[in-house]
């Protein structure tokens, strides 16, 4: 900024103007280099990139719904079995690959008993992807 001070003999005071000179000469300077700079920027080697396949081939594990009603019966897909039973496909399932992942839902009546021995069943049979269904109130 630049003031410019009058002699004391001239009344008219201080003249307070911003000399905008240095402001325009660095902004047209900014200018200029940008202008030079982002045609390089833009420039790329052209190159042909081979073309392949990414999509992967996931196979989806199987669900099984599992069932306990109020009773203690348990169902596996909506067919009736017993507890021996059950042992049995739970080892059938557990040695899938992908493991299915199993969906328990017990009624909120039924014993703890027997949650826990369908629990129980699962963990010696090695199933790891079991998951209990709740209903929203």
């Amino acid at each position: 900024m630049s003031f410019h001070m009058q002699d004391d003999q001239n009344e008219e005071g201080i003249m307070a103007e911003i000399n905008m000179t240095p402001m325009v000469d660095v902004m047209l300077v900014l200018l200029i280099i940008f202008m030079i700079t982002l045609p390089v920027i833009q420039q790329a080697v052209k190159i042909e990139l081979p073309k392949a396949n990414s999509v992967r081939n996931e196979v989806k594990p199987e669900s099984v719904q599992l069932s306990i009603d109020a009773k203690g019966q348990i169902f596996w897909n909506s067919s009736a079995i017993d507890l021996k039973t059950f042992d049995g496909y739970a080892e059938k399932a557990a040695q899938k690959d992908p493991q299915p992942e199993v969906n328990l839902r017990a009624d909120k009546s039924v014993k703890y008993e027997y949650v826990a021995q369908v629990l129980a069943a699962s963990r010696r049979a090695g199933l790891t992807k079991l998951g209990f269904v709740t209903e929203p109130d």
